[in-house]
C-alpha cells in the first residue's frame, strides 16, 4: 500500500472541498472496498477524507411519505429497520443477500452504490483494463468472461456493477442527494446515476470530482409484493450471476430490475409494460440488444427463468 495523508472532515462541504483542491483525495467510511482496491494499488489516493463523523447515519420520513436514508447508515441497520422491512421489502432483502454479517456491519450506504467492479480482469494489475488504467485494453473481451455483462457492454468494457442494494434501490426510483465542494446541492436520479461504459468505462456515475454523496430518498411506498432473488455460484458471500429485484401488483402489473448483467442494475421501463404476459415477454424487450460471450451467454436464458420464477411466486 501507498503512503498516504489522512484528515477527518468537520461538515459535508468542508469534505467536499477538500477532496476536491487535493489531488488524488478519496473519501473514506466503510472502507470494505477502497481498503482491499489500496492493498492491491488499484487506488492509490494521495490524501484520504474520513467522513464517519459528518452525522449521516440516520434515517428519516420525508414530506412526501417517503425515506432519507443518510450516505452513512450501515448495511445492517437498514436492512432491520422496520420502515424498510415492511414498505420497502425488496431493499431489506437485496441488503441481506449482499454480503457476509461483518461486512453489512462496516459498509454503508453510499459506499455500497459506489462500490467497484469484481470483473477478475481489473483486479489483475497484469492484465490489461481500461476501467483500470483508460486506454490499456480490455483483457476480458477475448478471456475468460463467464460472470461478466451481456447488456450495455462496449467494445472497451464488459465489467458489471457488483452491487445487490442499487439494484432493488433503481426498482425502487431512488434518488441520490449530493453535495458539491462550493456547498451546492443537487438530487440525481438513480436511473441518471450510473454510465455505460462507451468508450469511458472508468467513468462510472455521475460525480463530479469533489462531489459527495450525503443521502439517497426513497419515494413513497409501492405497496404490492416485493422479491429478491438472486442466483450465485455458491450460497453466501458470493456476487450475482444474476438477481432479479421486482415489485409486483395484484394485477400483474409491477417494476423489475436485474442485476449482475450490465455495467448499472438494469432496467427498462417500457419491459414492465409486458408484465401481465409473463417472463418471456419481459426478457425479450428487457435484454434486447444483448451482445454475450460465449462464455456467459447462459446468463440471457438464467436472466429470463430467474424473472419467470419471480413472477410464479408472485402468482402464489
Amino acid at each position: 500500500m501507498k503512503s498516504f495523508t489522512y484528515e477527518r472532515a468537520g461538515s459535508p462541504t468542508e469534505a467536499a472541498a477538500s477532496a476536491a483542491r487535493t489531488p488524488g483525495a478519496k473519501f473514506i467510511a466503510g472502507g470494505t472496498n477502497l481498503l482491499d482496491l489500496m492493498k492491491l494499488e488499484i487506488e492509490t489516493p494521495m490524501h484520504l477524507i474520513d467522513v464517519n463523523g459528518l452525522k449521516l447515519d440516520t434515517i428519516e420520513a420525508t414530506g412526501e411519505g417517503g425515506l432519507r436514508i443518510g450516505a452513512l447508515v450501515s448495511n445492517t441497520a437498514l436492512a432491520a429497520d422496520p420502515r424498510i422491512r415492511q414498505d420497502y421489502g425488496v431493499l431489506s432483502r437485496a441488503l441481506l443477500a449482499g454480503a457476509s454479517g461483518q461486512l453489512r456491519n462496516k459498509a454503508t450506504t453510499a459506499g455500497n452504490l459506489l462500490q467497484r467492479t469484481r470483473c477478475p480482469y481489473f483486479y489483475d494489475t497484469n492484465q490489461p483494463c481500461n476501467k483500470r488504467q483508460p486506454g490499456s485494453g480490455c483483457g476480458a473481451l477475448e478471456g475468460y468472461s463467464r460472470q461478466l455483462a451481456v447488456v450495455g457492454v462496449s467494445d472497451a468494457c464488459i465489467a458489471t456493477h457488483p452491487s445487490d442494494m442499487a439494484v432493488a434501490m433503481r426498482v425502487l426510483d431512488a434518488t441520490v442527494e449530493t453535495v458539491r465542494p462550493d456547498g451546492a446541492t443537487r438530487r440525481i436520479p438513480l436511473a441518471d446515476f450510473y454510465r455505460l461504459p462507451g468508450d469511458t468505462p472508468h467513468i462510472e456515475n455521475a460525480l463530479v470530482t469533489g462531489e459527495l454523496i450525503t443521502a439517497v430518498t426513497l419515494p413513497k411506498p409501492l405497496g404490492g409484493a416485493h422479491f429478491y432473488h438472486k442466483v450465485r455460484d455458491r450460497a453466501s458471500y458470493a456476487f450475482a450471476l444474476v438477481s432479479v429485484a421486482a415489485v409486483v401488483q395484484s394485477d400483474g402489473s409491477g417494476r423489475v430490475a436485474v442485476g449482475g448483467i450490465a455495467h448499472k442494475p438494469w432496467r427498462l421501463e417500457a419491459a414492465e409494460a409486458h408484465m401481465a404476459d409473463g417472463a418471456n415477454a419481459v426478457s425479450e424487450h428487457l435484454l434486447a440488444g444483448a451482445k454475450p460471450t460465449h462464455h456467459n451467454e447462459f446468463k440471457l436464458t438464467l436472466a429470463q427463468r430467474t424473472l419467470g420464477a419471480v413472477l410464479a411466486e408472485a402468482r402464489g
